[in-house]
């Protein structure tokens, strides 16, 4: 029997109970196919540092690097103050363990509302791949006077080729394992940010020159890929960007696909520890009701199996999910759709752990 072990994060607001619903939902897929997983649990979060003053010490990432995948709830308490956490965890796990690929689907499932008119499951099914630990999260720049009415503030956009190759490799990759339309989108602003993305334009044409050339190659300014996205989603199989410009397209991506309560996520080191969240946040105020939406936790989960090469196991998470949505059990994804239907947290966890360990 193949044993994993897995680094939980619950963290904040209604992390638990949508993290406790991703790892039922895992372990009944997973245990269909002889596999089985050892957790430990990080107290990572908001509690932890109005408690102690911690937020993530230095001997937390030894650990985080024993384990074979992280799965992590939410990030985000009303009493901290906006960045403290999500700097002092999120990022710097992304940095030191070098989860430098953000890897966001866009998939629009069967039984889902998608707020784009006339579009449908056959349309919105596209991936994203945000380079992850670069550009202006680096923190390079300052501020001088502070405060003054002569206040500057400077934030760096820095990129390395070596940063750009490798995020474009695992994205030339990914185009062709999926085997869609075998299409790389490039998505960029080559007519302003003239130095940084004319290093990812020339890498992205060379590398596909002379290491890919059953790919298709193609190319969007930032601002018309949030058009296209909008108006022809099923443009799109593959799409690769930089950090800051990956960081708001997933976001848009989330409301295309039907939500960010079905929105899951991916913080990829190809050779390393990577780590698998659903995208929605804490949502404190649901914190303990037991009326949370976890379908964007279990979507991640089956990312997490899918990235240790567990694929069955994932496929019948996947299948379990469609069979939710079309069930009719729900008619919408929000707190007061769980609410009307007599439904709660823990039974949608239920009705697809049953599910998947039947498939």
């Amino acid at each position: 029997m193949a044993k994993y072990n897995i680094g939980l994060l619950p963290g904040d607001g209604t992390g638990p109970e949508v993290l406790d619903e991703g790892m039922k939902v895992m372990r009944a897929a997973a245990a269909k196919y002889g596999v089985d997983f050892e957790t430990v649990n990080f107290d990572f979060g908001g509690e932890r540092y109005l408690k102690t003053g911690e937020v993530l010490p230095d001997s937390a990432i030894d650990e985080l690097r024993q384990c074979d995948a992280l799965y992590l709830g939410a990030i985000g308490h009303p009493d901290v103050a906006p960045g403290i956490l999500e700097k002092g965890i999120l990022l710097r796990i992304r940095f030191e363990l070098d989860q430098y690929i953000n890897l966001r689907p866009v998939k629009l499932y069967p039984g889902v509302d998608t707020p784009i008119k006339d579009k449908g499951p056959k349309d919105i099914d596209f991936v994203v791949i945000r380079e992850n630990s670069a550009d202006v999260y680096t923190g390079v720049g300052g501020v001088q006077r502070k405060g003054t009415p002569y206040e500057v503030a400077i934030q760096n956009m820095i990129y390395t080729r070596n940063e750009v190759d490798r995020c474009l490799r695992y994205a030339f990759e990914c185009t062709r394992k999926r085997n869609k339309t075998n299409t790389l989108t490039l998505c960029g602003k080559t007519n302003v940010l003239t130095y940084v993305y004319d290093l990812w334009e020339r890498a992205f044409h060379e590398m596909g020159e002379a290491e890919y050339p059953d790919i298709k190659r193609d190319y969007a300014h930032i601002d018309a890929i949030t058009m296209w996205m909008v108006k022809n989603p099923e443009w799109f199989d593959v799409i690769v960007t930089g950090n800051m410009f990956g960081d708001i397209i997933t976001d848009l991506g989330a409301m295309v696909q039907g939500g960010m309560g079905i929105a899951a996520g991916g913080n990829i080191n190809p050779v390393g520890v990577s780590m698998f969240e659903p995208i929605g946040g804490s949502a404190p105020k649901y914190t303990g009701m037991n009326v949370i939406n976890p379908l964007a936790a279990i979507f991640s989960g089956q990312m997490l199996l899918e990235h240790l090469g567990e694929t069955k196991a994932a496929a019948a998470i996947e299948q379990a999910c469609i069979d939710f949505l079309t069930s009719g059990t729900l008619k919408g994804l929000s707190v007061k759709d769980i609410k009307e239907a007599n439904m709660t947290t823990t039974k949608i966890g239920d009705w697809i752990a049953d599910r998947a360990a039947q498939l």
